[in-house]
């Protein structure tokens, strides 16, 4: 897991037994300051290329990632790369990514990461939140996982944004980590059409993890709906 090839760097190294120490102490941290329930990380295949993918509410999701049971390097906006958490980022083999525009150079890093059998933990929506439920996401979980042949893990967590509001009175709030079942999808060159759909069934599992309220956008959407009514019918 060194990230390199030769001479030259394919991708950041992931500094393994810093990254064990940092998600050790963050885990720790997490379970002083909030009450977190972690459900199906079995799912994530231990061998492999893997996608962790991720809804992305509040700054202290970063604490999903410290539940993937094996080390993931991460794909960040590049506005993370000097952020408070930009060092333990870059623990965690952070390729930092513009948002703005294409960046091949970043997605080529990715691929090698895959392609290599590793880890890659995303937030399929690109960034942040800004109404507290799922955005659109975007098609770049599913070009890696198309080009890379790689297993798709969806990971819902919510809970987080209550972390601070409720240590003001001294509580801990209940933060919920949530593994949904791998997806595969064709390996090869996907039409954009065919990433737009891929991208959907992404964000459809991600949705089916969450509660109605934090949904968002996919919340009425046929697939979302007929989850829900199954499950209330077997409640």
């Amino acid at each position: 897991m060194s990230g390199n090839n030769g001479t030259k760097r394919r991708y950041p190294p992931l500094h393994v037994k810093l990254y064990r120490l940092a998600t050790g102490i963050i885990w720790l941290l997490l379970k002083l300051l909030a009450k977190p329930h972690v459900e199906g990380r079995e799912r994530v295949p231990m061998e492999g290329p893997v996608i962790v993918v991720t809804n992305h509410l509040h700054h202290l999701d970063v604490a999903a990632g410290v539940t993937i049971p094996r080390p993931a390097w991460v794909l960040a906006a590049e506005k993370y790369e000097h952020h408070i958490f930009g060092p333990i980022l870059r623990i965690a083999g952070a390729i930092f990514i513009d948002r703005g525009e294409p960046d091949r150079s970043a997605l080529r890093q990715a691929l090698n990461v895959l392609e290599d059998g590793n880890a890659l933990a995303i937030a399929v929506e690109g960034t942040r939140s800004r109404t507290g439920a799922l955005a659109e996401g975007k098609l770049g979980t599913a070009y890696l996982a198309t080009r890379s042949g790689a297993t798709v893990v969806p990971l819902a967590i919510w809970g987080t944004e209550n972390i601070i509001p409720a240590w003001k009175r001294l509580r801990r709030a209940d933060v919920y980590i949530r593994y949904g079942e791998p997806m595969r999808f064709p390996k090869g060159k996907a039409r954009t059409a065919e990433l737009e759909e891929y991208t959907k069934e992404i964000m459809v599992s991600l949705a089916r993890l969450l509660p109605e309220e934090y949904r968002g956008i996919y919340r009425d959407h046929p697939e979302v709906k007929r989850h829900s009514l199954t499950d209330a019918s077997q409640a």
